[in-house]
């Protein structure tokens, strides 16, 4: 089927600790960011509560009752979940089962109010927010540790595998597994699936080629190198820097550098690191090299790339002789 793949690849996001619809909220918030950066309209939000287990356990009883009353007129998928995992035959695609699925019980209706005020909250954030959304009723999961929401987005592009991401709260897998109980929610992004329907609606994928390619020969001008590049990406938001990292002589390294795309390299040899310059070549449109002071680099790199880069913390003192941790980033 179109968007089906034997193999696939997906974007996972994973939250634990975290029990309120809010952090539900912001997976959905992040999703349609990533459709409107990407440009992609026609994607619909679905949403759905699943309550808590054991009201799951109330409700697969009356489901199985009223399916198995029914059950001449069932798939053979259908027959087989039935008394497996009958919460599955709700999402079936079966036109021919669509009126007998409509007329099922609603799961809703043997929540408690625990997870009735999960649902209304998220609805509640949802509206605030903007984002619209269709409660599906019959937006299930096939897997038992799921609680309370779940959701989808969708589209009607790829014909049935309309599916672009899936979702929802899971708190009790990481205890299946072993672990302690503990909150967890996430989805995935099918990323087949995006780029088809990316390809169908025309977008086009932006590209990444790096602003600068640093070229490195010998050992010392490698370690100094990745000092200055970790230096640069702290100083200049937004910077793609690709760092040589699988040696060779300078020729094959600027090969490297033209093939990379990059608009700037960077070379760091011998002579430079006596005299603390950096070799600073054009690849595209202008031509021509000159040697610049490290210390310099910032300001020469910010004047090459104006608005596409921004200057973080213009008047801190950066060591050269040390990389800025996770932990110094996060203070400055």
């Amino acid at each position: 089927q179109k968007g089906r793949y034997r193999q696939f690849h997906q974007i996972g996001v994973e939250t634990f600790g975290l029990p309120g619809a809010e952090i539900e909220a912001e997976l959905i918030f992040m999703c349609a960011r990533i459709w409107q950066a990407l440009g992609l309209k026609d994607i619909r939000l679905e949403i759905n509560t699943l309550g808590t287990a054991e009201e799951r356990i109330k409700y697969r009883d009356k489901l199985v009752e009223y399916l198995s009353a029914y059950e001449q007129q069932l798939d053979e998928d259908s027959k087989r979940r039935l008394h497996t995992n009958p919460l599955r035959i709700l999402d079936s695609k079966n036109p021919e089962m669509q009126s007998l699925i409509e007329a099922a019980p609603h799961l809703t209706e043997y929540l408690g109010e625990e997870s009735t005020a999960h649902f209304a909250r998220l609805k509640e954030l949802l509206n605030e927010a903007g984002i619209p959304f269709q409660v599906n009723t019959r937006l299930v999961r096939g897997l038992d540790y799921y609680s309370y929401t779940v959701f989808e987005w969708i589209t009607d592009q790829l014909g049935a595998q309309g599916t672009v991401c899936a979702g929802g709260r899971y708190d009790s897998l990481v205890q299946q597994l072993g672990g302690k109980p503990t909150s967890a929610a996430g989805f995935a992004l099918g990323i087949e699936r995006l780029v088809a329907l990316m390809e169908d609606m025309g977008v086009s994928v932006p590209g990444y080629e790096p602003h600068i390619y640093m070229v490195l020969v010998g050992e010392q001008a490698q370690a100094k190198g990745l000092v200055i590049a970790e230096q640069l990406r702290n100083k200049l938001a937004g910077l793609r820097l690709q760092v040589n990292c699988s040696g060779g002589n300078f020729n094959k390294q600027l090969k490297r550098a033209d093939k990379s795309g990059a608009r700037i390299a960077l070379l760091l040899g011998e002579d430079e690191l006596k005299n603390d310059t950096i070799g600073f070549k054009y690849m595209r449109g202008e031509s021509g090299q000159e040697a610049v002071l490290q210390k310099s680099l910032v300001e020469e790199l910010s004047t090459v790339f104006g608005k596409e880069l921004k200057q973080v913390w213009p008047d801190c003192n950066v060591k050269s002789e040390s990389l800025i941790s996770n932990n110094d980033l996060m203070n400055r």
